[in-house]
């Protein structure tokens, strides 16, 4: 392809035009969202209507304001933090789905998509733009829809796997030179460093590591720098991943699916991320329906899932997507993880949380979870708990050991209530041995 690809560019506003009440538009997610498209579609006034399908989003959220109900309806198949205020108060709504499931919504023709706007990197002299940092659902879309308007974007790295997009498919586009929105891991508080420690003595070299978002996975990260010949086969990774793998730790040799390569579905991280990722053949990004299908994750030895939660209950039941009716985040990849991890030979599947919340006032692990929260794992689905009180497996565990072990890992300030509630409910005293 020549040089001069740029020459069919617009603005954003003449690209967002072709844009019409009533239709159905994906916004590709996490670094890779197209926030110059956005923002010309939240000026548009002429429209109503509008369906809006995306996974969590970076940076504002100009569609999802209280001035723009009835024009935008947001569906998030994952909430992030600028869609969970309109989910609240009834101006969006969130999708439970699986994350490996999310594909085949757009690919079936359950969720028809007229338009999708992405961020691409530059076309190759091919001809093939990429998905960049976020390939998980965004290449069905590309399949799928109608008309595609994009952002080109020449810092989007140009990413390896199954990430292509054939410039020639692209409708209408506008030509960037703009720096991602990074976050720069943050450092862990003490509660999350121990979380970290526990969780760190449950992988074994040789292990394949799948870490979701947040700081608790970073942590464990943190500690795994005394292991040989890591495997990364997960659905996102951010800074933690890159220095375990500068380091050697991460070899990828070991693995039996995608031998040799660090696989992920996104990432999301620092601008030494973006870097690292950009043009680097040891990194693949496949669709989020291939790196969360349990059929595939199985298939790699020693698979350790670090996931997180909002709250626990005795019987091992996990909330991870809702606190009480309030939608916070989504059920995402966790439960594929979860497992595919417990199917997979010596895998660890792990949930772990602070063991507390709101300063240390509330228990974290609960005797039921609150009214309308949601399951994300299922107690018959649950292995490992941990808090920075410990690690416990739950596995072939009955209620009353669940709820020992759980307890034993609760705040000592909370544990003697807990065997109280469970008491009342279940008419077993497990408080002659807790403080």
């Amino acid at each position: 392809m020549t040089a001069d690809w740029t020459q069919g560019a617009t603005s954003a506003d003449d690209a967002v035009a072709c844009v019409r009440s009533g239709m159905r538009v994906f916004i590709h997610g996490a670094a890779a969202t197209p926030t110059p498209l956005i923002e010309a579609l939240a000026r548009r006034t002429d429209l109503d209507n509008i369906t809006l399908y995306h996974l969590h989003t970076s940076g504002p959220a100009p569609f999802a304001t209280p001035e723009q109900q009835g024009r935008f309806f947001s569906v998030s198949l994952f909430t992030g933090p600028p869609l969970r205020a309109a989910i609240d108060d009834g101006r969006a709504d969130f999708m439970p789905v699986f994350l490996s499931d999310i594909p085949s919504l757009f690919d079936s023709g359950l969720i028809p998509i007229d338009v999708a706007l992405l961020q691409l990197s530059p076309p190759d002299r091919h001809g093939y733009c990429t998905l960049g940092t976020s390939v998980d659902a965004a290449l069905a879309v590309a399949r799928n829809a109608r008309i595609i308007v994009a952002e080109i974007n020449q810092q989007m790295p140009r990413t390896h796997g199954n990430t292509l997009v054939p410039f020639a498919t692209v409708s209408h586009f506008i030509a960037t030179n703009r720096p991602l929105l990074a976050h720069d891991p943050p450092e862990p508080s003490a509660v999350e460093a121990q979380i970290g420690g526990h969780v760190a003595a449950l992988v074994q070299n040789g292990a394949t590591l799948q870490m979701g978002i947040g700081a608790i996975p970073d942590a464990v990260l943190r500690r795994l720098g005394d292991k040989e010949d890591l495997g990364i086969h997960t659905e996102m990774f951010s800074d933690g991943v890159m220095a375990l793998i500068k380091s050697g730790v991460v070899t990828n040799r070991l693995k039996h699916v995608h031998r040799g390569r660090t696989v992920t579905s996104f990432v999301n991280g620092s601008q030494q991320l973006f870097d690292f990722v950009n043009d680097n053949p040891f990194v693949e990004f496949h669709p989020c329906d291939r790196t969360n299908d349990t059929a595939i994750i199985r298939r790699n030895d020693r698979v350790v899932a670090i996931n997180s939660a909002l709250e626990v209950d005795l019987s091992g039941q996990v909330c991870a997507d809702s606190i009480g009716y309030r939608i916070y985040s989504g059920i995402g990849g966790q439960m594929d993880f979860i497992r595919g991890a417990a199917l997979s030979k010596e895998g660890v599947p792990v949930i772990a949380l602070p063991s507390t919340a709101a300063g240390g006032t509330l228990s974290r692990l609960v005797p039921a979870l609150k009214p309308g929260a949601g399951v994300v794992t299922t107690r018959g689905h649950v292995h490992w708990v941990v808090t920075e009180y410990g690690a416990v497996n739950l596995f072939g565990r009955s209620l009353r050991q669940r709820a020992e072990l759980l307890i034993s890992i609760a705040h000592p300030d909370m544990r003697g209530e807990l065997s109280r509630a469970y008491l009342a409910v279940r008419h077993v005293d497990l408080g002659a041995s807790q403080p």
